[in-house]
């Protein structure tokens, strides 16, 4: 069997479909486990860690018009909480379906004469190539899909204390004393001063104020 020149058989998520032999209703079940590829998932978010263990549950299914995969991943995502910045891990298990076309065939899966000529048609369309297929771009969006956009260690976790940042899970009693922003200033001020400076503002001027006053009468 002559190998095709972009895609390399002994690559992990590249499957060969020749055993179909281009037989409508022929069918074909593979398991297998790989290392997970570079960036699988949400970067900077979640996502399976690179060379984890990834498990695929394929069923390939030949059409009139290309070859119908049909599958199931299942992997250990990690990630990190949104509200408290904890590490947490996850279960994925998703579920996908893809056609891959035979490049000489039309819609209805007749040979076609002549390459097709619209660009725009092809685009979103993944093609065989010499009986081979790449699952990989089908299983990085089945992967992003599945995983959470904001992922949570738990749904009721209360996040950090906008103040301090402590872990709020850690101490459910944690708070802080509400202070009336229109005194907030003077305690800054009071915090400040010396204590002789703070002896003088609390009263220790008013003996010889009277005192000063009884001298005029």
């Amino acid at each position: 069997m002559a190998l095709n020149a972009r895609l390399d058989h002994r690559k992990p998520l590249v499957f060969d479909t020749h055993e179909l032999g281009r037989r409508p209703g022929a069918q074909q079940r593979l398991t297998r486990e790989i290392d997970a590829p570079k960036d699988l998932g949400i970067q900077g978010v979640i996502g399976v860690p690179e060379g984890a263990t990834v498990k695929l549950d394929l069923r390939l299914e030949s059409v009139m018009e290309g070859v119908l995969v049909t599958g199931t991943v299942r992997a250990q995502a990690e990630g990190e909480c949104v509200r408290c910045l904890e590490p947490l891990e996850l279960e994925l298990e998703a579920d996908f379906q893809e056609m891959f076309s035979y490049p000489d065939a039309d819609d209805r899966g007749r040979v076609k004469a002549e390459p097709a000529d619209d660009a725009e048609e092809d685009e979103d369309m993944l093609f065989l190539e010499d009986g081979l297929f790449d699952l990989e771009p089908v299983l990085r969006d089945a992967v992003v899909l599945a995983l959470p956009m904001q992922p949570v260690c738990r749904e009721d976790c209360p996040g950090l204390c906008s103040e301090c940042g402590a872990r709020l899970a850690d101490d459910p009693t944690h708070h802080h004393d509400a202070v009336d922003i229109r005194w907030a200033a003077l305690q800054g001020l009071a915090g400040s001063l010396g204590d002789g400076e703070k002896d003088e503002m609390s009263g220790g001027a008013l003996p010889s104020a009277h005192a000063d006053e009884k001298q005029e009468k």
